[in-house]
């Protein structure tokens, strides 16, 4: 597992087991692929000890964990969860596995912290499929929705300090999803669909329709790769509901409803629910909005720097294992560089330098090979 973990920090071409394992001076990959398919031990126990790894390295009180899924281009019909269907990664139709994953952010840096695979009913309803590709008999069909409900409470019992979830459409629309969130007690900010959504009698953008030119502010909602992420943002209070909001006769959360428009095409409008404490302020609710982003950073950075999407495990429980040693790598390297730069330490390794060094992009560390002298 040492050598496994290392070959995905390694500047390695393509993190499968043959290069991974003539990375580690193995004579043959039967090692590593042993690790995935054939040992004895539980990836689930390896997420627990991630989970309070991240919190140690990168907890804070304000803390978002964020849900979200990505897809896993495949060929064939073997792999377990494959099948045609829709990648938000590839933004169509694809013969594709699906995984729902949970991150966590904070100003300390931003990491994967749980997994599932998605199983569609072709599959859960297909038992003996199930076995060849040792799916668990009790692995029953869960929507994307459950599978994320699931994930938010072991989070909610790790040792991850979270003030907030947030999600994109998909999560927020799901009532379920939402009720969870505000019987634990944990604030939301979560992005819901436009054409069919309602807030009570409302649909959410008639709540906006006719919202007075100074009822737009320009807040930002975090960084991104070109600077500030600026919008118009609009806020509007709802009414607190009795059977969640109250202690006694009193509230103690409040429920908001925020639109985000564009600055240069004010026609694009999103929308989002928000569950919060009674002292919250729109700009934290801003904040909490825009950190639904790190996820998908987190999705780029372990896919290209730690193998993430790299694998060649066709079995359900080599897929887990697989996916949470490349989040242990990649929280590993965010780890690193947020300790690099609370000391203050300047960036090392330039292109070209002689001898591979590792810089710092962002929020996470790449390894740069330079090139060969001449």
């Amino acid at each position: 597992m040492r050598d496994y973990v290392r070959g995905l920090l390694a500047p390695v071409a393509r993190k499968n087991s043959w290069q991974l394992a003539e990375q580690a001076g193995h004579s043959t990959p039967d090692g590593l692929q042993h690790l995935l398919a054939g040992s004895k031990w539980e990836p689930d126990d390896i997420r627990d000890d991630l989970q309070e790894y991240v919190a140690a390295k990168l907890g804070d009180a304000d803390g978002v964990l964020i849900i979200d899924d990505t897809g896993f281009i495949k060929k064939g019909t073997t792999s377990a969860g494959v099948q045609r269907q829709y990648s938000g990664t590839a933004g169509r139709t694809e013969n594709c596995q699906i995984g729902v994953f949970a991150a966590y952010a904070s100003a300390r840096g931003r990491a994967l912290v749980d997994r599932e695979l998605y199983l569609p009913k072709s599959w859960t309803e297909d038992r003996e499929r199930c076995r060849t590709a040792r799916i668990p008999d009790e692995r029953e069909f869960a929507t994307k929705g459950e599978l994320a409900r699931h994930m938010v409470l072991r989070a909610l019992a790790s040792p991850l300090p979270i003030a907030w979830v947030t999600a994109d459409s998909a999560y927020g629309q799901d009532n379920r999803f939402r009720r969870l969130l505000e019987q634990s007690g944990v604030g939301y900010v979560l992005a819901v669909p436009k054409p069919q959504f309602s807030v009570g009698c409302s649909r959410i953008e008639g709540l906006f329709a006719q919202a007075p030119a100074e009822a737009w502010e320009k807040i930002s909602c975090g960084d991104g790769a070109k600077g500030p992420r600026v919008y118009h943002w609009a806020a509007v209070r709802l009414p607190a509901v009795a059977e969640f909001d109250y202690q006694g006769e009193v509230p103690h959360r409040m429920r908001w409803a925020l639109a985000r428009r564009s600055i240069s095409k004010p026609d694009e409008i999103a929308y989002y629910l928000a569950y919060a404490p009674l002292q919250v302020t729109v700009q934290e609710l801003v904040r909490v909005a825009g950190a639904r982003w790190a996820i998908e950073e987190c999705f780029q950075a372990a896919k290209n720097e730690c193998g993430l999407d790299q694998y060649e495990v066709r079995r359900y429980v080599g897929w887990h294992r697989h996916i949470t040693l490349a989040m242990l790598a990649h929280a590993f390297l965010t780890a690193m560089a947020h300790q690099s730069w609370e000391k203050g330490a300047e960036q090392v390794g330039q292109p070209g330098s002689s001898g591979s060094q590792w810089r710092r992009f962002g929020d996470s560390w790449q390894l740069v090979v330079p090139s060969p002298r001449t």
